[in-house]
């Protein structure tokens, strides 16, 4: 999955990596992944007779934001309005738990699913927002929230992370000035905006040479680069191997590490 998540592990594990930050997570616990972002990882105490088993649920802004409007005062700690990282992790409370056991259990209940899933699922939204990772949550659900101003900055750079741009440029495109951009972006993804989308570039490059490993110049150049040693160079430092290796790799059934969200 990727975009805005809530991840829960029932078995086995997965590690993340986000910039410099590393994420681990496992039976028991759950992560929110708040923003669309660029991560690589890998499953962990995970084996052929023990696979890791999961929940996953996106996370919609437009559902958060109603119970925002219906919860009464006092319902709600107050949040500090300040961009939190994008991907956070908790040990799930029971509560929790609870409800997304019985909306899974309303996969083998056709007859039940249509009415009862849209209340369950409310009541894991509620579980969240009022839960240990409920400030970042609550910021899904705000028009004007500093988490909302990057995720528009990080959708923008998604789409068009083959052109060059001014950070300025983007600053502006989200609503912030550019120092509080700054700030908050790297407070959210771990990097720069220009280390974002070298990220993006990267995992869209690797996914190109994986149908077209003879054409490494011009996988190069679809994702934005006009030096074929500046892509080698940058491809190896996030990869390990320069592209013409890791082609080959990935052509002997290697594969390429998990470029996606939980």
């Amino acid at each position: 999955m990727s975009g805005t998540v809530l991840a829960v592990v029932a078995q086995g594990g997965k590690r993340l990596a986000l910039g410099d930050r590393v994420y681990e997570y496992g039976a028991g616990q759950y992560l929110v992944a708040s923003v669309d972002l660029p991560v690589t990882g890998h499953f962990v105490d995970a084996g052929p007779g023990r696979p890791t088993l999961g929940f996953g649920m996106t996370l919609e802004p437009a559902a958060i934001a109603e119970l925002l409007l219906q919860a009464g005062p006092g319902d709600l700690p107050r949040s500090p309005g300040t961009a939190r990282p994008g991907i956070a992790v908790s040990d799930a409370p029971d509560e929790l738990l609870d409800a997304v056991v019985r909306l899974m259990r309303l996969l083998d209940r056709p007859r039940d699913r249509k009415a009862l899933a849209p209340l369950v699922k409310r009541e894991i939204y509620w579980r969240l927002i009022t839960g240990e990772q409920g400030d970042v949550v609550r910021q899904l659900g705000l028009a004007d929230s500093s988490l909302t101003h990057i995720r528009r900055a990080v959708r923008w750079i998604r789409e068009n992370y083959t052109r060059p741009f001014r950070v300025e440029e983007v600053a502006q495109l989200s609503g912030m000035s550019v120092s509080a951009f700054h700030r908050n972006f790297q407070a959210v993804t771990a990097m720069t905006p220009i280390q974002f989308q070298k990220q993006i570039r990267l995992q869209e490059a690797r996914l190109l040479l994986a149908n077209h490993p003879n054409d490494i110049t011009g996988v190069g150049h679809r994702v934005g680069y006009d030096s074929p040693s500046q892509f080698s160079r940058e491809y190896r430092r996030l990869f390990g191997a320069p592209p013409s290796l890791d082609a080959v790799r990935m052509r002997g059934g290697a594969g390429p590490a998990a470029a996606a969200l939980p």
